[in-house]
């Protein structure tokens, strides 16, 4: 351990070592520091425990979306007694959604404290909330769920559930526009094939239609993101009418 100790301990960081740095972060004093290395750590740097078990941000990833679906779930059965199973379960996801972990990682600047032996450019984009999750599994390995849903309704609770704002807010634009069409009994296709031309990086392009007629056209780096991007265009072609089957 005292070769992890030395990795962070050892690397400067803005505002101050990264024992200082974790506490601004969370808002109290972390009892033990290591659990937060390893919320940072990449598993690129291959590093082990005293027992012999991977040192990385993976396992800590796990337990923070287990903590952060239980503290959400809490405050959601607490604040909306109507809400039946479905509702809630809708809501919550629309909390601890992927692109709004991402925003709050990002936010938090979580990437510059991580260690890892490849460039942080290399990183996916959902590197932001499988940091803010490790976050959390660390915070509850630490100080226990007290402490955990402490940060939680600080970090996210607090400032970005309405749940006004959340019934209106759209996780899956692509479900949605699935959704619709299956309520009303019509015909889509995505039609996504690759599409790099010049590029470096691998792109995909896909064509939505609905009832034989093409109504959105998208191109992103993979196909789920190319075939949202298109769900999403073509919602707002169809907005009005898809509003109608979402709010009633």
């Amino acid at each position: 351990m005292s070769v992890i100790r030395n990795i962070f301990t050892s690397r400067p960081e803005k505002g101050g070592n990264f024992f200082v740095t974790v506490k601004k972060i969370i808002g109290f004093k972390p009892i033990n520091i290591t659990h937060y290395e390893e919320a940072f750590t990449h598993r690129s740097m291959a590093l082990q425990d005293k027992k012999g078990n991977a040192f990385n941000y993976e396992r800590l990833e796990f337990l923070g979306d287990a903590m952060l679906g239980a503290v959400i779930a809490a405050y959601l059965f607490d604040e909306v007694g109507k809400g039946d199973e479905g509702y809630l379960t809708k809501m919550r996801s629309k909390v601890v959604s992927r692109e709004h972990l991402n925003e709050l990682g990002r936010d938090l600047g979580l990437l510059g404290l991580v260690k890892s032996a490849i460039p942080k450019e290399n990183f996916g984009a959902n590197i932001h909330g499988n940091l803010f999750e490790a976050l959390v599994g660390a915070i509850y390995q630490d100080r226990g769920y007290r402490y955990a849903r402490k940060f939680i309704n600080k970090r996210v609770i607090d400032p970005y559930v309405d749940i006004e704002k959340l019934e209106g807010r759209v996780i899956s634009y692509k479900s949605l526009l699935i959704e619709w069409c299956q309520k009303e009994k019509r015909l889509f296709d995505f039609d996504t094939y690759e599409d790099s031309g010049q590029d470096v990086v691998r792109h995909f392009s896909v064509r939505l239609s609905i009832d034989g007629k093409q109504v959105a056209k998208a191109r992103a780096t993979s196909k789920k993101k190319a075939e949202e991007k298109a769900a999403k265009r073509a919602y707002y072609v169809f907005q009005n009418k898809i509003d109608v089957h979402r709010f009633n």
